[in-house]
């Protein structure tokens, strides 16, 4: 489970791909909450379709990946990585760098980020350290194993997405399982370099302090492991404030599962839990940790194994034993201190705006590290980048919301949007898009305003979703607010946090009875590809000729 937080077509299930263990999007049991981080439509054109068919990677690697470094070579073997020698982060460069680039490119056209030498505390740490590596729409086919559309980034979630809700169709929304591979720790990436007690040292490795007012530097990607006799194992990623070379704050949100693991051995009395945190996960892995996918303490390596068609190798740490990915760049092994509190924060949140200063939050002594030589970090910058693969979320919410809103077509939350959802519906009959939208709002926290549009605007297009708000909206009767729902903890807005209250908007069409014109017009596009329907085509077979006469370079 993570701490934080991106229909009508027909394609069927490709045979061949990891998609026959992978109904693994399945698994994502209360996604419903999750959900606000995703969505899109489940259509995919034909010509799409026979595009992905035709399209190959000679001599390339493709997912699924066993290691986090493997998926960020395949990335930049697919020019989708920008890598960079040195940055000062004490000057912050990393940072505004990451957001100079979402400005220039956008949330999923800005490329992954490696910079092979990083500056922080006035001393220079090698790399590398990596940001944005869900950024682009192509990842999200990439560690699948699937080819993403030529040019069209939309339409490779799109075929994504479809692709996953296929088998999660086919296997009536079982959580996919395969078991983990025990190696020797001798053949473990992850034990290349074996630190106990004092040898431990986490201002040695490059994690960065990613915000001037953060408190601290921060492992902000690691997966931490944690086991109840009574709750089972669970790993998920929370944030781990550095406070010396041998402590970390540990911060699961009051209701995750670790919290709940954590307060279950506070109430039995104990005073220390073991717990492991996995710097550098697989993207899958990585997922899973920064999801809500399973139910009672299942086994969720073994649902990584179910997701990749291939089991997870795993070894045990050195302090306890805890099962952990021995392709990890990193483990840090160490005890929670259940009887002893100290202050956390503040951080940068995900909406974008300073989080609160805790008072009092879990810390952890670190009594072993083990790692790859020369460890790849993953950081990321909450709130400004993409944090991890949406597509099998999206395609399992979508799965579960059909049995809420039969006449649903697709729902998606920007992740750079946070706290809106966008909701398209097959209307047929009056009410019919506030009730939906009340649903939605109802059962996903982040969701503070739905906004319900008719089957013929895409969800994924902000601007045809914000034409309907301007051309099919009145507010008066189309829009509802909740006084009191349960919201997020993270929400800045929020003076009564976690609640919040919450809107619907009422964005399709309104019929007569529910007060809308007797006679609605068509939109002029709609009608140019109804009156004019080779006007197009023409112009796209022309296209190179025309824009000849562009002088962008002038």
């Amino acid at each position: 489970m993570s701490d934080s937080s991106e229909s009508s077509s027909k394609q069927s299930p490709a045979s061949a791909s990891p998609g026959d263990g992978l109904d693994r999007r399945q698994l994502l049991t209360v996604a419903a909450g999750l959900a606000a981080t995703l969505g899109i439509s489940l259509t995919a054109t034909t010509e799409a379709r026979a595009a992905t068919k035709a399209r190959t990677w000679p001599g390339r690697d493709v997912g699924p990946f066993d290691s986090f470094r493997d998926y960020v070579r395949a990335l930049e073997d697919r020019g989708l990585v920008l890598r960079v020698k040195r940055l000062d982060q004490d000057k912050y460069e990393m940072t505004a760098l990451t957001y100079l680039l979402i400005d220039r490119y956008g949330w999923y056209g800005a490329p992954v980020i490696v910079v092979d030498e990083i500056k922080q505390d006035g001393r220079w740490f090698k790399g590398p350290v990596i940001t944005n590596h869900m950024g682009p729409w192509d990842t999200e086919a990439i560690i699948w194993g699937r080819e993403p559309v030529p040019g069209n980034g939309e339409e490779t979630y799109r075929e994504t997405i479809k692709f996953l809700y296929d088998g999660i169709q086919a296997r009536l929304g079982k959580t996919p399982s395969i078991p983990t591979n025990l190696i020797p720790a001798a053949t473990a990436p992850v034990k290349e370099v074996v630190l106990m007690g004092d040898q431990c040292d986490l201002l040695d490795f490059a994690f960065i302090k990613s915000n001037p007012a953060d408190s601290a530097r921060y492992v902000n990607t690691g997966s931490i492991f944690t086991e109840d006799k009574e709750l089972g194992m669970n790993f998920g990623t929370y944030r781990c404030e550095i406070k010396g070379p041998r402590q970390l704050g540990v911060n699961p949100e009051e209701g995750q599962s670790g919290w709940k693991m954590l307060m279950k051995k506070i109430e039995r009395g104990e005073k220390r839990c073991p717990i492991a945190i996995v710097v550098g996960n697989d993207p899958i892995g990585y997922f899973i940790s920064s999801s809500v996918i399973s139910k009672g303490g299942a086994d969720e390596l073994a649902i990584a194994g179910g997701f990749r068609n291939k089991a997870v190798d795993v070894v045990k740490c050195e302090t306890n034993d805890m099962l952990i990915p021995a392709n990890a760049e990193m483990v840090i092994e160490g005890e929670v201190l259940l009887d002893e509190m100290l202050p956390e924060g503040p951080f940068g949140e995900m909406y974008g705006y300073l989080g609160l200063k805790k008072q009092r939050n879990f810390v952890m002594n670190v009594t072993c590290i083990t790692h790859r030589k020369q460890p790849w970090i993953l950081n990321q910058f909450t709130g400004v980048t993409r944090g991890f693969c949406t597509a099998p979320l999206e395609a399992f919410s979508f799965y579960r919301l059909k049995k809420l809103v039969p006449n649903a077509i697709a729902f998606h939350s920007p992740v750079e949007w946070t706290g809106i959802g966008i909701l398209s519906i097959d209307k047929t009959g009056p009410k019919q898009g506030l009730d939906a939208g009340k649903k939605i709002v109802g059962i996903v926290p982040i969701t503070k305003t739905c906004i319900v549009v008719d089957k013929d605007v895409d969800v994924l297009n902000r601007t045809e979703v914000m034409q309907c708000v301007g051309a099919r909206f009145q507010p008066y009767p189309a829009s509802e607010v909740i006084q009191e729902a349960r919201g997020m903890a993270l929400d800045p807005s929020s003076p009564k946090r976690p609640f919040s209250s919450k809107m619907v908007i009422d964005a399709t069409r309104q019929l007569p009875e529910e007060g809308g014109p007797a006679i609605y017009p068509e939109r002029n596009r709609d009608l140019l590809t109804k009156l004019a329907p080779e006007s197009f085509e023409i112009v796209e077979q022309n296209w190179d000729k025309y824009l000849k006469g562009w002088k962008r370079d002038a």
